[in-house]
């Protein structure tokens, strides 16, 4: 009954009592970034939602565009700015995610949304983290963030698909507030490998995947 009906209204709720509190911070972080960055105060970027299905996801714009002169993007270390590590470390980045929760493309809790790319490197179990809506924060998130092996990380959130219930829901929400005001387990550049050139270093046979764009 929670997964079926009661998840979402926990979202809807939490979601637009957030935004409206917010507001002010929001449009206030809005209008500095878009003088900061002389246009949008956002970055958008595709990733895997609820079936698999392809779904853009709003942040905070953390990092400028340089590229190289091969017209590549600059590693993240190189294009991060000051603005982008303050509002990294406070996790303000991802407060955008707030409207991505209310129009239905993610929940509040659940696992978090990774590379387009990546679809074809899980394994059978982790590819069940598609069975849920992604989430703004998750079990994984409260249990390590980024200081976790991908093979752990995914693990919690196969873990979380299959042990869904409000008590998890609650537990997460208080442990991400307690992480939020610690700033704690929080790398601004994440150091681990890509999950996909790790697990071709490691032999892993790509799955064939249809993406099912919905934008």
């Amino acid at each position: 009954m929670y997964k079926l009906f009661g998840k979402r209204f926990l979202d809807l709720f939490i979601a637009i009592s957030t935004l409206l509190v917010l507001s002010p911070l929001f449009l206030i972080i809005l209008v500095i970034l878009s003088v900061y960055y002389k246009g949008s105060p956002f970055f958008m970027q595709k990733r895997p939602g609820l079936g698999g299905r392809i779904f853009s996801v709003i942040k905070f714009k953390s990092m400028i565009d340089k590229f190289d002169a091969d017209g590549k993007a600059l590693p993240d270390r190189e294009r991060i700015t000051n603005v982008g590590v303050f509002i990294r470390k406070t996790s303000i980045d991802e407060l955008p995610q707030l409207l991505n929760v209310i129009k239905g493309d993610m929940s509040f809790i659940g696992p978090r949304p990774l590379l387009v790319r990546y679809l074809p490197f899980y394994t059978d179990r982790e590819q069940t983290r598609h069975n849920v809506r992604p989430g703004m924060t998750g079990l994984a998130q409260v249990n390590g963030r980024n200081n976790l092996q991908w093979e752990q990380r995914l693990e919690l959130d196969a873990y979380y698909v299959e042990n869904l219930s409000l008590k998890l829901d609650i537990q997460i929400i208080l442990k991400t507030i307690s992480k939020v005001i610690k700033g704690s387990d929080i790398k601004v550049i994440p150091s681990n490998k890509p999950l996909d050139v790790l697990r071709k270093s490691e032999g892993f046979v790509p799955r064939q995947v249809t993406e099912i764009l919905t934008n």
